[in-house]
Parts: structure tokens; C-alpha cells; sequence
């Protein structure tokens, strides 16, 4: 399969900041309570299906990766970026991190019991959401749940079309909670909660999160 050039762009534009992404954001879970209770109500949904184990798409640094196995699971992380890579393994050697796209993931079917895609389709095009969750839904076990994290607007749910911006590192988008709720419907998954936070005093837009979960009894399966 040959590689998109978004996806180039995105590494080169990660690896050239990661030094300074990884110092700025390692603790800003920390002063976020509603994420950090979304983060928690997921950990508590995958240990309660125990269906497998949990990775972090889109890691980054590796510091959310490392809070999610402080809340008990076992957990790994994979990026576009070996500099993000590589300050992961450095910062937790005693996890696994690999590096790898959302597009096509070199797990088997049903490998996972839960999937952690925090911000990492904000730089994904339109026209490729489809295939990274068709992906998730892939790796997912029956039962399995995903937890995505993404900027959101507020225009009417019906509008395919979703609104960039001038992310600090690349091109990236903000999407309707509910057309991002029906593109992972149309993938296979049942979507379960929603939750859309207005911005901090140092933020810009509204941000979204969206649990799902891959129906126990799948057509494929």
C-alpha cells in the first residue's frame, strides 16, 4: 500500500518538534478533570470486558500511554513519528512503543481490547477517516472499546465537511461530534457516550470525545 503524503508530512512535521511537543504537553492530563474521568471511564470499560489489551494510536511522547497503565491496563503506544518513538522508550522503557500508521496497523484481527486515539486523526484527511476506523473496528476484539479524542466545532452534525486550521504543527481539522458519532456507526461500532468540553482560557476550540464500542456478536466474526 503505498504511503499517503499527508502521512509524510505529518511525521516530518512531529519529528521536527517532538523534543519541545513532548516537554510542553507530558502533564497536561494533569490539569484536565474531564479528560482524565473519560480516560478512567474507558480504563474501567476495557478492564471490565477483559478482552485484551489496549493501544495507544498516536502516542506521541508516550505520557498518556503511561497514565493509562497507571490506571491498570496493559498498554503499548505507535506513531507516525521514530523521534516521538524514540522519547517514548526513552521516558518509559518498561513499555512497548512502536512505530506505524493508523492506516493499515500490523495487528491481527481482534487483537485489542481497547483503542486510545487521542488526537491522533485531527491531521488525518477526510477522504482517509474511513479507513482508520475501519481499522480500528478491525483490531478491535467483539466487545472491544475505543476512546477518541479530537477538536471539535458546533455547526449542524449533517455537514460532511470538516473546518481546518492552522494547527501549530500541521494542517489539521476540527469536526461535528455527531458526523464523527456516524462515520464510526458506518464503520461497525456502536458509539456509547459523548462528551463536548468548551475551551480553557489557553485553548481555542471546543474539544470532543466520543467512546464506542465493536458490537460483542459482528457479522465477520
Amino acid at each position: 500500500m503505498t504511503e499517503s503524503s499527508c502521512l509524510g508530512t505529518t511525521r516530518t512535521a512531529y519529528d521536527a518538534v517532538a523534543v519541545e511537543y513532548s516537554a510542553l504537553f507530558r502533564t497536561a492530563h494533569e490539569s484536565k478533570p474531564l479528560d482524565r474521568a473519560m480516560l478512567s471511564a474507558f480504563a474501567e470499560l476495557v478492564r471490565s470486558t477483559g478482552s485484551g489489551p489496549v493501544a495507544d494510536l498516536g502516542c506521541g511522547p508516550g505520557h498518556v500511554t503511561a497514565y493509562l497503565r497507571s490506571l491498570g491496563l496493559t498498554v503499548s503506544g505507535l506513531d507516525l513519528s521514530p523521534t516521538m518513538i524514540a522519547l517514548a522508550r526513552a521516558a518509559y522503557p518498561d513499555l512497548r512503543f512502536d512505530e506505524g500508521s493508523m492506516t493499515a496497523l500490523d495487528l491481527k484481527d481482534g487483537a485489542l481490547g481497547g483503542i486510545l486515539s487521542w488526537y491522533s486523526v485531527i491531521h488525518t484527511p477526510p477522504e482517509l477517516l474511513p479507513t482508520v476506523f475501519a481499522e480500528f473496528r478491525r483490531v478491535l476484539a467483539p466487545g472491544g472499546h475505543l476512546l477518541l479524542g479530537f477538536f471539535a466545532h458546533d455547526e449542524p452534525s449533517h455537514l460532511a465537511e470538516p473546518l481546518p486550521f492552522d494547527h501549530k504543527v500541521t494542517l489539521a481539522y476540527r469536526w461535528s461530534p455527531g458526523h464523527l458519532a456516524d462515520l464510526l456507526r458506518q464503520a461497525g461500532l456502536d458509539v456509547t457516550a459523548r462528551l463536548l468540553r468548551e475551551p480553557d482560557e489557553d485553548e481555542r476550540f471546543l474539544h470532543s470525545r466520543l467512546l464506542a464500542r465493536k458490537p460483542s456478536r459482528s457479522p465477520d466474526v
